[in-house]
């Protein structure tokens, strides 16, 4: 008899019979149709643009190389840092929304019935066409007949002419913005406030924290990864604000829009409206580097403030 403990193992060699070793074109073959639609709606568009930055692009004819002429216009040109200012003051008034976020999620966290029906109401305005949302600020802010300056005058307010004075365009768009903001604000808050536990405020009632303490020790630290992600996103969002500059502004004899200009309608004029297309890739790039420095300092200052479990 042969003695099993002696007989020398023998390596798998990996293969069987009737078995085949898969294949990668199989998982190429998956991703193909992604990796192709990001390549054509986002990589090469932006490597266009990139290309055209450098380069004088008429409306009829070849492009011609003009090096970084484009960019040192730009660097030059007042009404770009005109705008610019206008989307900075833009973006940092869309930020007071974010407080105004956190409080309401906190209060319809409270709310034992018709949560939800608040959420929806709130969420109405991110479905909402931002035409039709134009035309009624537009309605609202317009200085003759507006709703604004009705109500205005029911407490012995003079009105303003909301959105044909350069003083009050980016801020009457800012309260707009901030208006937008609210429903998608609130749902990724209202997800991180349910998400806390509740032991943690029982414990913390029995140690004798009231609903303030609670909030600014409890809610607020726990709550800081979505208010984090919030504060990107309308960063973002408000750097790229176009379509209400766009629908409240134009019209006849408008004297705010040469001077209540964002960065994103600049490059429109100046691409659409008055063909110099090198010159608005060039605003596209800079904007572009602009939202990742921002994005980039914030996840930097996140580490200070923000708290994960």
């Amino acid at each position: 008899m042969t003695d099993l403990a002696t007989k020398p193992l023998r390596r798998p060699t990996g293969r069987r019979r009737g078995v085949t070793k898969p294949s990668g074109w199989w998982g190429l073959a998956f991703v193909a149709p992604a990796t192709i639609g990001l390549g054509v709606l986002y990589v090469w568009p932006f490597l266009s643009t990139l290309v055209d930055s450098f380069q004088d692009v008429p409306a009829f004819g070849p492009a011609t190389f003009v090096g970084a002429d484009n960019y040192t216009a730009l660097v030059h040109d007042p009404e770009f840092w005109k705008a610019f200012g206008n989307s900075a003051l833009y973006t940092a008034i869309a930020l007071l929304g974010v407080p105004v976020a956190i409080v309401l999620a906190a209060l319809i966290e409270q709310v034992g019935r018709g949560r939800a029906i608040y959420r929806v109401l709130f969420f109405l305005p991110v479905v909402t066409l931002p035409v039709a949302i134009g035309m009624v600020w537009r309605f609202i802010y317009n200085g003759d007949f507006g709703l604004l300056n009705t109500v205005l005058s029911w407490v012995g307010v003079d009105g303003q002419f909301w959105v044909a004075d350069p003083r009050f365009t980016i801020y009457a768009f800012g309260v707009v913005g901030i208006w937008m903001g609210l429903g998608i604000n609130l749902i990724i808050l209202g997800a991180g406030l349910s998400a806390i536990p509740k032991s943690v405020y029982e414990a913390s009632a029995l140690d004798g924290a009231g609903r303030v303490r609670q909030f600014l020790r409890i809610t607020l630290p726990l709550l800081s990864p979505s208010i984090f992600f919030v504060t990107v996103l309308t960063v973002i969002g408000a750097l790229q604000m176009f379509d209400l500059n766009f629908i409240m502004l134009r019209g006849v004899n408008n004297t705010a829009l040469a001077d209540s200009k964002t960065i994103v309608y600049l490059f429109y004029e100046k691409a659409f409206v008055q063909f110099h297309q090198g010159y608005g890739a060039a605003i596209a790039v800079v904007l572009l580097v602009v939202i990742m420095i921002a994005t980039a300092l914030q996840f930097r200052l996140q580490r200070s403030w923000v708290f994960y479990d």
